[in-house]
């Protein structure tokens, strides 16, 4: 079966393109095929640090996202990741509706995952809950808490939204919060995270040996998550 996983949340900031680009680097680690496509028109983080992998795509452009299905039917044997920029979910849903993308895809055997990126506070709870009445068991899901301002979620667990999401099948995963000086000299530097923690020696602001050890926690927790909600 085909996949195809729409790393979004429609809050800005809560740090979509951080996990599109570690699902990026999870998957050539893991030496799984992948096609991507980056839907930020001023910043596209897969195009600038995944640059041979990802291709830009047009979210008000139908024939641009047609590609992202015709690319999953003709590359059967690859994944296709795609990161949606913040407020793109109008356009998209357009397209998914109009097109009807969902049910072609049931016709393919194509199965599309929505990984819902969000932080603690209540616009990412709310969010979430129109996406779950929107499109249902439509789609399968993974609820991305991401702890880049609070470890604790609690807004979450208690507004009966992750319940629902839970009776949709849906898996969740936390992503720590990497070291803010590492990140941004990471986001510096425009390196991959494999280059971060391996090899970042040619920048003049590169990587200290602590700090790449940090960089080789952090990403090692992310695998770990990843591998219990399965790519």
């Amino acid at each position: 079966m085909s996949i195809i996983h729409l790393v979004g949340g429609e809050k800005g900031g809560v740090g979509k393109s951080v996990v599109a680009r570690v699902l990026a680097q999870y998957l050539i680690d893991h030496e799984l095929p992948f096609i991507g496509f980056d839907t930020d028109r001023s910043h596209g983080s897969l195009l600038r640090f995944y640059a041979d992998y990802a291709s830009p795509t047009v979210v008000d452009d139908y024939q641009s996202l047609d590609a992202i299905l015709e690319s999953a039917v003709a590359n059967p044997d690859r994944r296709i990741l795609v990161d949606l920029a913040a407020q793109t979910h109008y356009p998209l849903s357009c397209w998914i509706d109009e097109s009807g993308v969902l049910e072609l895809a049931e016709e393919l055997n194509i199965s599309l995952c929505y990984w819902n990126v969000m932080d603690s506070g209540k616009d990412c709870v709310d969010l979430l809950d129109k996406l779950l009445d929107q499109y249902g068991s439509k789609f399968n899901y993974v609820l991305v808490q991401n702890q880049l301002r609070d470890e604790a979620f609690s807004l979450l667990e208690f507004s009966g939204v992750k319940d629902k999401a839970l009776d949709l099948n849906a898996k969740v995963m936390t992503l720590r919060r990497l070291h803010t000086p590492v990140m941004t000299k990471i986001d510096g530097n425009s390196s991959s995270f494999w280059a971060a923690k391996n090899k970042d020696l040619e920048h003049l602001n590169a990587l200290s040996l602590l700090e790449r050890q940090r960089v080789k926690i952090w990403l090692k927790h992310a695998y770990d998550e990843l591998d219990a909600v399965g790519v």
